[in-house]
């Protein structure tokens, strides 16, 4: 089964009552990019990233563009059955741009997954569960309002609820916190995410103000050392995200122990190849994480949610879905969606997700 065209989309996905407020930015809308393999047999795979803008990480939508414009037309020919060796021809012609990969990387998940006549997550080691646990992440907004919506969302049955901080005074962060523990404590699992937005001395007044709440501090600054140098001084849990930008960086800190789990997003590792090799690092350091991505539509929702149902419970902490803050579907008929604060294992072939043409957005390039 020979990669015979690459069909590269640009796909808006604005922001629902937007905008999405986190430390570093507000997000009014999200440029998509969208992939459509096709091979000799007949078969169509698709992939999709979706940066959420350019200084969230080191990965913009243009970048994905040019990225993907330098390493398609190296990849018509080859075996589309092949991941490790399509995943070589792309680092080959490319360093970096692990985000842009990714889109391939997933569009080839799909098409093996067609192709065997199984699911994705089947490919990945086999589904543990059919019914995947989300969790909803708050904006950056004032400690009542955050408090009402997370009281809401917990009553709608997520079971881990993710509140942002960072970006303005921490004594407000440690308000909100508190404020949202006396409206849900005991009925979610909590995460505070700083996104990079506190120095290490907030983190420590936060931990220490927040003594009582059970809950882990996500990405709290900038850097991997200023997370390391948290280690002992706080009193809660650490998890890494956006300092966790390739395996290399995940062996380290596992090994190190420099944090207690991660939250990670599938296209930031480099697509679904390198996010079951980051997951069984994970089950045998014992590590929670995510099976998360910055944002996306339902290709990348449907990424997430395979590998998310192939990981064991114990260390699954949820997966984020953006599909809550935006409208409308790839594929109608098939969407995935979030359900009472879970999201159903898609029970089509591959990702389980095949958007029509009408939705895919404006043709952006053709290769092959």
């Amino acid at each position: 089964m020979r990669i015979v065209s690459i069909d590269v989309f640009q796909k808006d996905l604005p922001v629902k009552n937007g905008p999405y407020t986190m430390a570093s930015t507000q997000i009014h809308a999200l440029d998509s990019t969208v992939v459509r393999i096709r091979t000799d047999s007949g078969l169509v795979g698709f992939g999709e990233t979706c940066p959420v803008g350019p200084v969230y990480q080191p990965s913009h939508a243009l970048g994905a563009r040019a990225a993907l414009a330098q390493m398609a037309p190296n990849l018509i020919g080859l075996n589309a059955l092949a991941l490790d060796r399509a995943y070589a021809a792309m680092n080959a012609s490319l360093n970096g741009h692990a985000y842009a990969k990714a889109a391939i990387d997933m569009a080839l998940w799909d098409l093996q997954g067609k192709h065997f006549g199984v699911r994705v997550c089947d490919l990945l080691g086999g589904a543990v569960t059919e019914r995947v646990p989300s969790y909803y992440a708050t904006g950056v907004d004032e400690p009542d309002v955050i408090a009402n919506l997370a009281e809401k969302k917990a009553a709608e049955g997520y079971p881990r609820l993710q509140v942002k901080v960072g970006g303005r005074p921490v004594e407000i962060d440690i308000e909100t916190v508190r404020k949202v523990w006396e409206r849900v404590g005991g009925k979610v699992r909590l995460a505070v995410d700083g996104n990079r937005g506190w120095t290490t001395r907030d983190a420590q007044l936060f931990s220490s103000a927040c003594r009582d709440i059970p809950c882990i501090l996500e990405q709290p600054c900038n850097s991997l050392e200023e997370v390391a140098a948290l280690r002992g001084l706080v009193s809660h849990p650490i998890f890494l995200d956006e300092s966790s930008e390739n395996l290399g960086i995940v062996i380290k800190a596992a090994g190190q122990r420099l944090c207690d789990g991660f939250g990670m997003k599938v296209t930031r590792i480099g697509g679904l190849t390198q996010m079951r090799t980051f997951r069984d690092i994970c089950r045998v350091s014992s590590l929670p994480h995510t099976c998360d991505d910055s944002w996306g539509g339902d290709i990348i929702a449907a990424a997430c949610t395979h590998i998310g149902a192939t990981v064991e419970p114990h260390l699954l902490e949820g997966v984020w879905l953006a599909q809550p803050y935006i409208e409308g579907h790839y594929d109608e008929e098939n969407p995935v969606v979030i359900e009472n604060g879970y999201i159903p294992v898609p029970k089509g072939l591959g990702l389980g997700v095949n958007p029509t043409e009408e939705n895919l957005g404006t043709l952006a390039a053709c290769y092959g």
